[in-house]
């Protein structure tokens, strides 16, 4: 019986589901190339701006993938690395950027924004409420629609073809995604876990999503919070 019930979770945590996921926590525990969550964003339009608010806890000092989303001519559309050696990388549309001095702590958790304006150009980090350096990227562009949203791994091509060594190990909670860029007194609230806006692409409070592989969702620990 208990092989049964066993097998049935696994089943249901194949299929696509919307959730509340307040206070909850997503675990990838292993190092791997297929663990992974795919996301179903609430818009579905090309985006001429965007920010991605997360938090997350790993004791992993290497690259890995905080959040990657592919486009169908461009697999790095929007991805957040956090590096070694104190640093963060931002690709969009196949530019890259990097972010240095921010920071960066093995086994704390870690309140991390990244904001991208096309008028402008500017990209800009939050990391635990201090903000980054403000750089040009991908100025008077966009990112195309349909978008592939995946959490745990980075995409080398639209949905897939993972490197172990890009896939995030550790915890993550608290995703939001916006279709504009949130003030600073937002990102603030945000980062005190305050009162905000939720994210009207993505809301970590009502997230369509799918696991694929061995991925772990449960209440958080508050740990050394």
């Amino acid at each position: 019986m208990e092989r049964l019930v066993f097998s049935f979770t696994l089943l249901v945590t194949c299929a696509a589901v919307r959730q509340d996921l307040s206070g909850k926590v997503m675990i990838f525990s292993r190092e791997s190339n297929t663990a992974h969550v795919t996301l179903t964003p609430d818009k579905t339009t090309d985006l001429h701006a965007a920010t991605v608010c997360l938090r997350f806890f790993t004791d992993l000092e290497r690259t890995q993938s905080l959040f990657s989303l592919a486009t169908r001519r461009k697999d790095n559309g929007f991805v957040l690395f956090t590096a070694d050696g104190g640093m963060y990388q931002v690709w969009i549309m196949d530019s890259l950027t990097m972010f240095w001095g921010l920071p960066q702590k093995l086994s704390e958790w870690m309140s991390f924004c990244a904001t991208w304006d096309s008028v402008t150009g500017l990209t800009q980090l939050w990391v635990n409420g201090r903000p980054g350096l403000r750089k040009s990227q991908h100025r008077g562009g966009n990112i195309p629609a349909p978008h592939s949203i995946i959490l745990g791994q980075e995409q080398d091509t639209f949905g897939g073809d993972f490197k172990i060594t890009q896939s995030f190990f550790g915890h993550l909670t608290d995703l939001h995604m916006w279709n504009y860029v949130l003030s600073p007194v937002d990102i603030q609230h945000f980062t005190e876990d305050a009162t905000f806006l939720p994210g009207n692409v993505l809301k970590w409070g009502d997230l369509e999503h799918t696991i694929h592989g061995f991925v772990v969702v449960e209440d958080k620990q508050r740990l050394t919070e």
